[in-house]
Formats: C-alpha cells, structure tokens, sequence
C-alpha cells in the first residue's frame, strides 16, 4: 500500500503571479505627488525671498543715504546758526552735576566760519549732548535678525527632505520584497 495520492496533479508551471495592487500604487503615486508639490513651492519660496531681501537691502542702502544727507544739512545749519546768534551775554547756569566735562570750542569775533569745520564741530556736540541725555526708545533701531527657535532649526529642512524620500524608497523596497517569489 502506498500512501502517495497518485490524483494529484504536479505540474512545474510556477504560482500564479499575484493581481497588481492598484491601491498601493495610487498611494505611492499621492506621496510622490506630495514630495514634488513640496519642493517646488520651497524653491518658490527661496525664489521670491532673494528677490524681496535684495529690494528691501536698496531700500535700505537709499534710506541710509537720505538721512545721512539730512543730518549732514541739518548739522550745518544748526552750525552757522550758532556761529552767527554767538554773544557774550551772561547765561543763568545751572549747578554742577556728575556730568563728564566736554570741551567746547567758542567764537571769536570777526572770525570766518569754515562751513566744514562747522559741521564737524556741530556733530561733536551733538554726539556730547547725546551721550548725556536720555534717549526715547521709540527711535533706537532694533534687531531684523530672526529668532532661532522652531523644530526646523533643530532638525534642518535637508535632512527632513531626505528622510521622507528615503522613506519612500522603503515603502517600494519592502513592497518589491514582499512579492517577490519565496524558494
């Protein structure tokens, strides 16, 4: 007696394959969609950055020169004004402080008034006067520059990129593995 089943059938033909899952497919063809929809609005993002530093930089640069124009006029005004109201009047003084002593240059008669040298000197007691007063903070210049804070400093926007598109390659080497004939 034999314990074999001669019935069966053993053909050499290999296992049928297995039906295509459109399913996965449509998925991994969203996350692909996603990645690309991704970097193509970071790099519009970098695109339009450059363009609205670099204007702001000029406007910057423009501003910058239209006050140091307006000061350097406005410094020689104020000198030749000085220069020409100059009297020897006595002036009510008022008593001494803890203040630093500032050298300060006086007019003499009949002297003729170097307009540039005027200016400088009117810069210096501008600065003199500036260093002793107390200035309102609603024209101090404050800092542009950006926090350092978020999840994107400390991890980085490159690495990010990376680890999802290599997560993608995962997701299709595993898929592949798993299809794959086993011996």
């Amino acid at each position: 007696m034999s314990t074999f089943n001669d019935d069966m059938n053993y053909d050499d033909a290999p296992p049928p394959e297995e039906s295509s899952n459109r399913t996965f497919l449509f998925a991994a063809g969203g996350l692909g969609l996603l990645v690309l929809i991704a970097l193509l609005c970071l790099g519009a993002y970098v695109l339009f950055s450059l363009n609205s530093g670099r204007s702001a930089e000029s406007t910057a640069a423009a501003q910058a020169t239209q006050q140091a124009a307006t000061i350097q006029a406005g410094l020689t005004q104020t000198a030749i004004a000085q220069a020409l109201t100059a009297t020897s009047g006595a002036t009510s003084t008022l008593p001494p402080t803890s203040t630093p002593v500032v050298a300060q240059s006086s007019v003499t008669a009949g002297a003729t008034v170097n307009p540039a040298t005027a200016t400088v000197g009117a810069a210096f007691t501008q600065i003199a006067v500036s260093t002793q007063t107390v200035v309102s903070t609603a024209f101090i210049p404050t800092s542009t520059a950006l926090p350092n804070t978020g999840f994107a400093d400390e991890a980085g926007i490159p690495s990010l990129l990376i680890a999802a598109i290599a997560f993608v390659v995962l997701i299709f080497l595993v898929r592949r593995l798993r299809a794959a004939p086993t011996r």
